[in-house]
């Protein structure tokens, strides 16, 4: 993981992106993970004023006129697979405490894990939950993606996607590609110049 988010990774990213300066980062990060595009973004502040979850709570609509809430968060230590379908619940029954009048919508996050987790060799794993019974689509709407940094192994003179930039940057452990990435893309390099300030105000 890298180095900037440690230690408290999603205290540390809570504090960056929770404000209106950042949406256009996390619209950036969820566009590229769950191949969408944005059209309105609208950070979900805590709607009981109980613990806080993960980096963020967000209710996009894309431009295909579809609403979601989409929330993001890093996992490490035990207990994965709780963590990331209480993290769900979470932000799926948040929706219910809102006092704006919303519809619910579909709820999808999306889990970092700095380690690898499933067996296979995919860094970026969608997660849904259906029936075994034919036509019955009951549950489809539960949608987890799960990112696992490890498995980022690119090389160094490939030409870096966006997805790999974003999973390389997040991963921290290559500062040839991690500058690549910086270079390449304006919202990692926007987030990394965050950062910065961050730490070095911490310092202060």
């Amino acid at each position: 993981m890298n180095r900037k988010f440690i230690k408290n990774s999603n205290l540390v990213l809570r504090k960056i992106l929770n404000s209106e300066k950042c949406k256009d980062i996390i619209a950036d990060f969820i566009e590229t993970f769950l191949k969408i595009q944005i059209s309105t973004l609208k950070i979900n502040q805590n709607p009981d004023n109980s613990k806080s979850y993960g980096i963020v709570d967000v209710r996009v609509i894309t431009k295909e006129n579809k609403e979601f809430n989409v929330g993001i968060q890093i996992i490490d230590g035990n207990y994965i697979q709780s963590k990331m379908l209480l993290y769900y619940a979470k932000i799926h029954s948040n929706q219910v405490l809102y006092k704006d009048g919303r519809r619910l919508a579909k709820t999808i996050t999306i889990n970092i894990l700095d380690m690898s987790f499933f067996s296979s060799t995919n860094f970026h794993k969608i997660i849904k939950l259906k029936t075994n019974a034919i036509n019955d689509n009951i549950l489809e709407e539960v949608h987890m993606h799960v990112i696992e940094l490890p498995k980022f192994i690119i090389d160094e003179d490939k030409k870096l996607t966006k997805e790999e930039a974003w999973g390389i940057y997040l991963k921290g452990d290559n500062k040839k590609l991690v500058r690549k990435a910086i270079k390449k893309y304006e919202y990692i390099r926007k987030l990394d110049d965050l950062l910065k300030d961050y730490w070095r105000e911490e310092k202060i």
